[in-house]
Parts: C-alpha cells; sequence; structure tokens
C-alpha cells in the first residue's frame, strides 16, 4: 500500500522553536512518522483516499525542551495516534 501524507501546516501552541531548529524538526516528525506507518500501518477507516481537513491531537508532555528531534518524535508519535492502526 502507498501513503501520501502532506502536513500543510502544523501549530504548536507554547513551543518556541529556534528558526535555524525548525527544519530539524520537520525532518524528526516526518522520519519518526514514516517509521510508525510502516510498522505498523494506517487506520483501517482512513486507507481509502481519505482527506482529512484538520486534525487535532491530544497534549503532549515535552521530554525536553531544547531537543527538536526528541519534540518530533513526539509530535509524530501524537498524529499517530489519531491515523494509525494501533
Amino acid at each position: 500500500m502507498k501513503v501520501n501524507l502532506h502536513i500543510d501546516r502544523l501549530v504548536l501552541d507554547g513551543v518556541n522553536i529556534l528558526p535555524g531548529q525548525r527544519h530539524l524538526l520537520q525532518v524528526s516528525v516526518a522520519a519518526e512518522l514514516t517509521r510508525m506507518l510502516t510498522e505498523g500501518g494506517l487506520s483501517p477507516s482512513l486507507a481509502q483516499d481519505t482527506a482529512l481537513a484538520r486534525m487535532s491531537t491530544g497534549s503532549i508532555q515535552l521530554i525536553n525542551s531544547n531537543s527538536s528531534i526528541q519534540l518530533g518524535e513526539q509530535i509524530a508519535q501524537s498524529l499517530y495516534g489519531g491515523i494509525g492502526n494501533e
């Protein structure tokens, strides 16, 4: 199965990401979400040409607010909770 996922905008309320860290955050979210979708799959309800105009996720607890990589992984895990097969 081929999955095309496009995230137009990611809104992080109350989180200050330095301009130099934004790309690292983006890459981290993409890598972790790709890994999770590869290993766990996509929710059957989304497996057939589904477009979501908006998806809200729950809050996340910042483990290390200085690490864009860890923040990206947490964001991806939260997103996967809304689209994943687990």
